[in-house]
């Protein structure tokens, strides 16, 4: 019995279609089943053959939007045993946002452009055939990116005495620290605690999950430290 993974490939593109299959298929680790030309085609031969993992570009006809994500959350709804990779053309982080919206098991996020590196495309098909999950180094970089730039952003809107507090918090100090250090009384701390929260969009946490990300979004924003 053979021990390759069954593997379902959708991409509009001929050429890259067949392309991908053969390298892929001269792996030896890949058994490509089927393929497919857009995502209703794609629907239909997961129902039919019940791969392993299904790689998908986005953009599929008829609308060349998000086609590929759509068809992944169909298939991990309808076949959990079947793992997903999505190919993108662009280090897009609303993309891979979108992908992972409800979960990340068994769903890959890569670059079109690795797709030449066997090694990483063989790496994360294993992965999200085992239920686990992958995501582009190059993706992860934007939304790291965009998560500093929008907590600058925020933290412009603080008064200069809650980025002293805040600053105190980073320190690992609780309210009575912070009081003592800023001279001022404990009543005054959790006002100016509470505003920051609310400035930074984390009042629904639970308490110390707020501190931490209220924290975290106050050291993205400093330089580092001489050594």
């Amino acid at each position: 019995m053979s021990d390759r993974l069954r593997v379902v490939l959708a991409e509009d593109n001929y050429l890259v279609r067949e392309g991908t299959s053969r390298l892929l298929e001269d792996t030896g680790d890949i058994d490509v089943v089927a393929t497919a030309g857009d995502a209703a085609q794609l629907l239909r031969v997961v129902d039919e053959h019940r791969p392993d993992v299904v790689i998908t570009d986005i953009r599929m006809p008829p609308n060349h939007s998000m086609e590929g994500i759509e068809a992944a959350h169909a298939i991990r709804r309808d076949h959990p045993d079947t793992g997903v990779v999505v190919l993108s053309q662009y280090a897009d982080g609303s993309y891979a946002l979108e992908l992972f919206k409800d979960g990340t098991a068994g769903l890959g996020y890569m670059l079109k452009e690795r797709v030449g590196d066997l090694e990483d495309l063989l790496a994360a098909i294993t992965n999200v055939a085992s239920g686990g999950s992958t995501i582009d180094p190059q993706v992860v970089e934007v939304l790291v990116d965009a998560r500093s730039r929008a907590s600058r952003s925020l933290l412009k809107t603080l008064t200069p005495r809650e980025l002293e507090v805040l600053g105190e918090m980073a320190q690992g100090k609780n309210n009575a620290g912070v009081a003592s250090s800023l001279h001022l009384s404990e009543s005054a701390v959790e006002k100016h605690v509470s505003a920051i929260f609310l400035k930074l969009g984390v009042s629904e946490q639970p308490q110390l999950s707020r501190r931490v990300s209220a924290v975290l979004a106050f050291l993205h924003d400093q330089p580092p430290a001489d050594i």
